[in-house]
């Protein structure tokens, strides 16, 4: 058997990190993601470390630091991580034990908490100016025998821009993300103060940075300049597409917009700025979260609005905006309609947090049943334009901010492609959304997630094994609610519970 040190030091430090060759071998980049791996080699110049990072299904970056000489290997061999993230739900317990038979997944590859290959994407690499000497990329990840990792977010919504591919069409999306800035008092780092897997400790100790209740108000934002010019600075530097910033309704409640991309890059977008958004805020002593709803008084509710509309890429027209009068197309009502169809089974991708159900209230800004209106911003789905519009488009409410990016994104095109495939029919925009007969929203994550368990057509579109992997991990997090909160009255489970801001305050 040959050793490391019979293969010699560059052999061994080939090896160290990936599988020799790996990339090449298996044929994993595009041409353009080639053409920008050689490129990439003349902006390593400069740099000291690269961040090898990948989307987990919580929709969190995680990820390694490297030193740039090591990196180049990578982009040979790709870089080998344990699948131990992928096991556990959002509060780290694990929901999958590894050392079954099927490692918990009935998948004979994931027993025992094996290693993938995580290869970079070379198209979505990118200096961190925040840290100086920093550079980024995300990858997919496979298993070593070249196949993908099926278990992973980012794939899902691959797969899904596939299906758009196939009907000549691209998936435009906006991003609107409401969000919480604080100001960090005690960051809770005391052993007593930790907590463990499954039982995060206590979360930061913040006080508001704006009283709130003046929505959109330029002296708020005036205060709020020293932070928030840096961000834009930064998020600009990186390469990120912001497009506003302002102050939202509640204390401390911001609102970041970007500007449209293709699904994929939105997606990607979306998960480098909200990490990036929670350190640059870290390093000036803030705290931000993109937890719906915080446990703090007067705190409200945070929505992620996803923009959406798809182009015809032959033409390059909205395929949504018609030309007779109306305000959609034909393929843009059956879009809509595949949207209601299938929104209560979707919900755990829009809304996978038991906090972001709190938000679903009537007469609220928030929608709490799926139904669709033209410029009303109670329904699930609005309308933004009108008859002669070109940039008319569609508006999901439901969101919430903690969502996975991909999954989110995903259940949508899914979703919609299904209504305009089957010829559905929305029916009559409503004008009184609170009042409509339309199915209303679960209220609940444990309910939501019975939903998609349940669900034949997510089945057939994700495929069972990530339906089963999603519901498995959402039941974990759900069951450890549940005990936590067993005994509390109706009163104190309508408002957020002390575990809901342990689990999510400081994690997202």
């Amino acid at each position: 058997m040959l050793t490391s040190t019979a293969l010699g030091p560059a052999a061994s430090a080939e090896s160290a990190m990936g599988r020799v060759g790996f990339i090449g071998q298996h044929g994993l980049w595009t041409e353009s993601q080639a053409a920008a791996a050689n490129e990439l080699t003349r902006r390593l110049e400069g740099l000291r470390t690269v961040r090898v990072t990948w989307a987990d299904q919580h929709g969190l970056v995680r990820g390694k630091a490297l030193p740039v000489d090591v990196f180049r290997s990578v982009l040979r061999n790709g870089m080998r991580a344990n699948t131990g993230p992928a096991i556990m739900d959002s509060g780290s317990a694990i929901a999958f034990n590894p050392f079954l038979p099927g490692g918990g997944f009935g998948s004979l590859q994931m027993e025992g908490c094996p290693d993938v290959v995580c290869v970079p994407d070379p198209t979505t690499f990118r200096t961190l100016p925040w840290a100086p000497g920093t550079g980024w990329v995300l990858c997919d990840m496979y298993f070593q025998d070249g196949t993908p990792f099926p278990y992973s977010s980012r794939r899902v919504l691959q797969e899904a821009v596939a299906g758009l591919d196939a009907r000549n069409l691209d998936s435009l999306i906006g991003v609107e993300l409401e969000w919480h800035l604080t100001k960090l008092v005690d960051p809770r780092l005391s052993p007593s103060s930790l907590g463990g897997p499954g039982a995060p400790g206590e979360p930061p100790e913040v006080e508001s940075v704006t009283a709130g209740y003046q929505y959109q108000s330029e002296i708020n934002g005036d205060l709020l300049e020293p932070i928030l010019s840096v961000l834009q600075d930064q998020l600009l530097a990186a390469g990120l597409p912001l497009r506003t910033i302002e102050d939202e309704w509640g204390p401390s409640q911001m609102e970041f917009t970007l500007h449209p991309l293709p699904a994929l890059e939105a997606a990607d977008a979306v998960l480098l700025f909200r990490s990036a958004v929670r350190q640059i805020c870290r390093r000036h002593g803030y705290h931000a979260t993109f937890m719906c709803r915080p446990g703090l008084q007067g705190f409200f509710s945070s929505g992620w609005h996803l923009h959406q509309s798809l182009v015809d890429r032959v033409t390059g027209a909205n395929a949504f905006a018609a030309t007779d009068g109306s305000t959609l197309t034909p393929l843009g009502l059956g879009y809509v309609a595949g949207l209601l169809e299938h929104a209560r089974e979707a919900s755990v991708f829009v809304t996978p947090t038991v906090n972001g159900y709190k938000r679903f209230q009537p007469y609220s800004l928030a929608p709490d049943r799926a139904g669709w209106g033209e410029e009303n911003r109670g329904s699930m789905i609005r309308v933004a334009g009108s008859a002669g519009d070109p940039s008319t488009h569609l508006e999901n409410r439901a969101g919430e901010p903690a969502a996975n990016s991909y999954l989110y994104i995903a259940s949508q095109i899914l979703a919609g492609l299904d209504g305009i495939d089957r010829g559905l029919d929305p029916g009559s925009p409503t004008d009184n959304p609170y009042e409509s007969e339309a199915a209303s929203l679960p209220g609940s994550l444990g309910e939501a997630v019975d939903l998609l368990d349940g669900s034949s057509f997510y089945r057939e579109t994700m495929g069972d094994d990530f339906v089963d992997y999603i519901v498995g991990l959402k039941r974990s997090e759900v069951g450890r609610f549940q005990t936590a909160v067993d005994g509390l009255s109706d009163d104190a489970l309508a408002g957020v519970t002390d575990w809901e801001h342990r689990e999510y305050f400081g994690t997202f």
